[in-house]
């Protein structure tokens, strides 16, 4: 059971089917959505709890998941847990990363590195298997490339409110802290992407992340059972998706088609998913720009 997606959280919010968008169906729509709106997605969560709540109770939702599971939950499984707490701060600190053991370690203020990374490993099999957190491997088209298990994984918190809440963050001090804010939208962007993937058809659905040797990536691909794919970047603002931005999301569609062994197919769609936006769209070059809020699965 995952957290709730933004459509299911908002009634605001949906519009455009993520799985529509798969067979070349698009429809326009308004969603005139604010950076405050996205700290406040952010720092409450999806939290069936919370639907009703006003922010001053309903933020109080993340600190106490967390705190029940480092005071249950890790004990529970024979495990520490002021370890696993460090663990998840450290996690927290490094969003949206793909933080080596070392840093995980270091950042857990661990002395012996060796030990400590003995230990980051063991907690975080733990927090996955408490399902606090999930990985987001590497992807490449080829299903015998050998790219597919030598990209390490990132690793999400499965919704981006427990990591707000574990460096303390709330809508008003993200404000102020954009950088922190779009590594917290990207992790709710992945939530519900996971969300929207997991109730379609296909056993073998995939969504993961593209990073090459040269530096070529994508923030999410989705790769379905039938072969079709899609790679998304995830922008805090419709502002930034400029020309720049939208040529590096073509080139990686370029790369990957370019090889003729490989037959990999052109992709199903390219997009942006946009946190501040004023409405869904296709750019002339046959990218779509939506924003988070008018997504549904």
């Amino acid at each position: 059971m995952r957290p709730m997606a933004l459509c299911e959280s908002d009634p605001a919010c949906g519009g455009i089917s993520f799985a529509s968008l798969f067979d070349g169906e698009f429809t326009p729509v308004l969603k005139k959505t604010t950076v405050q709106d996205v700290t406040r997605w952010c720092c409450r969560g999806g939290w069936p709890s919370i639907i009703d709540l006003d922010d001053e109770f309903a933020l109080e939702t993340p600190s106490e998941y967390v705190k029940s599971i480092i005071d249950v939950s890790v004990p529970s499984l024979g495990k520490n847990g002021d370890t696993a707490l460090r663990l998840m701060r450290a996690l927290a600190f490094n969003v949206a990363q793909a933080p080596t053991l070392a840093t995980l370690a270091k950042d857990m203020g661990d002395g012996d590195a060796r030990a400590a990374q003995n230990t980051v490993t063991g907690y975080l099999d733990l927090l996955e298997q408490l399902y606090v957190v999930e990985k987001l491997p590497g992807w490449a088209p080829a299903l015998r490339s050998k790219k597919r298990v030598r990209t390490k994984p990132k690793r999400y918190f499965v919704d981006p409110s427990i990591p707000a809440s574990l460096i303390g963050a709330s809508p008003q001090t993200l404000m102020r802290d954009t950088q922190t804010l779009g590594n917290l939208f990207e992790t709710l962007v992945v939530r519900d992407i996971r969300t929207y993937v997991s109730v379609m058809p296909g056993a073998a659905n995939k969504v993961g992340y593209y990073h090459d040797e040269k530096g070529v990536e994508a923030d999410i691909v989705v790769e379905l059972s039938d072969g079709r794919w899609a790679a998304i970047e995830v922008k805090l603002s419709e502002d930034k998706v400029d020309e720049d931005a939208a040529a590096r999301l073509l080139h990686v569609a370029s790369k990957l088609t370019s090889n003729p062994r490989e037959q990999v197919r052109p992709p199903a769609f390219l997009a942006f998913v946009v946190g501040k936006g004023g409405r869904a769209y296709r750019r002339s070059d046959g990218i779509y720009v939506i924003p988070a809020a008018g997504l549904q699965r």
